[in-house]
């Protein structure tokens, strides 16, 4: 079996964070901050973080989330900070009276405490702002929302070109990875290979000693019977139809690493069927040396899975 360079790999993680920010200078000036984070998923799991008044902003946001990636689960949170001019360091107090007002009426009115204070009241948008002295939040045109919308979508987008280079460079620490785990199988069932031609004789001398051990209690076999027993043998341990098969899988492997595009899922899949191959192998081996390859094999494929469940 040939081998793959790991600098032929291409492979992409699930892993990554990135981050991008700015400011928005039209009306209703703000600086904003997008961050986006990704880990490993079955599919495609997007999920977003809006500030109030920037809901429009998600299904586009989705979209070229879609368009950028093809498996994992990516969080966008959205941090805006508006600016604000201060009217002065103290509460205003006929602010403040009218609030607990407020409170009071409201209380009577259902017959129950609606809020615990005044503070969490003050917590609601434009509430607070007159409490803290600033004005309330504008209401903003059409116009005004796509320019801006236009301006932080491009931020995004920044944000998720930057996530795609993380993904690929951690891709390219895990190829050396999966590269010599994918090695470390192909090698291993060169070994197994080895002592399987062995195995037919090894069983014969085996049974023609113990045939020997028990000649005292039982009639000798002939020759002929001793062929066909050690012969039942030998067909009930063959195992060069799953390395034939072990061999076929890593060769689909290095087909798909070496394609440079997402192949996490069938990965996964491969490494099922190694693991499948791996158990047949032990459970028909009769000999310690092609037990212990066996084992080998089963550590070194968990440990290949492991490692393709963050490819995309």
């Amino acid at each position: 079996m040939g081998t793959i360079a790991v600098a032929a790999v291409a492979l992409t993680s699930m892993t990554g964070f990135a981050r991008a920010e700015g400011r928005f200078e039209g009306k209703a000036a703000f600086a904003w901050v997008w961050e986006a984070k990704s880990v490993n998923s079955k599919n495609l799991d997007v999920r977003i973080r809006l500030p109030h008044g920037f809901d429009s902003l998600e299904l586009a946001a989705r979209q070229l989330a879609a368009e950028t990636f093809a498996r994992g689960s990516i969080n966008l949170t959205l941090t805006v900070t508006t600016d604000t001019t201060s009217a002065g360091t103290g509460v205003d107090e006929a602010v403040l009276d009218a609030l607990i007002d407020l409170v009071k009426r409201k209380t009577a009115q259902y017959g129950t405490q609606i809020f615990g204070n005044v503070v969490e009241l003050a917590r609601f948008d434009g509430l607070m702002a007159l409490a803290q002295g600033r004005q309330a939040p504008e209401i903003l045109d059409a116009a005004t929302i796509a320019t801006r919308d236009i301006a932080v979508l491009a931020g995004l987008k920044t944000a998720l070109a930057a996530l795609a280079v993380a993904r690929r460079q951690e891709g390219a620490r895990l190829a050396t990875v999966v590269v010599g785990h994918l090695e470390a199988i192909a090698e291993l069932c060169v070994e197994a290979g080895v002592l399987a031609a062995t195995q037919p004789a090894t069983l014969k001398a085996r049974l023609l000693q113990q045939v020997q051990e028990l000649a005292d209690a039982i009639p000798a076999l002939t020759p002929e019977r001793l062929a066909q027993e050690a012969a039942l043998l030998a067909l009930k341990s063959d195992i060069r139809e799953e390395l034939d098969r072990l061999s076929a899988h890593v060769a689909q492997a290095r087909e798909l690493l070496a394609k440079g595009e997402p192949c996490g899922r069938r990965l996964d899949f491969l490494s099922q069927e190694f693991n499948r191959e791996a158990n047949t192998l032990c459970s028909k081996s009769t000999d310690v040396a092609l037990t212990r390859i066996g084992l080998a094999l089963k550590s070194t494929i968990d440990q290949f899975r492991e490692q393709i469940q963050n490819i995309e």
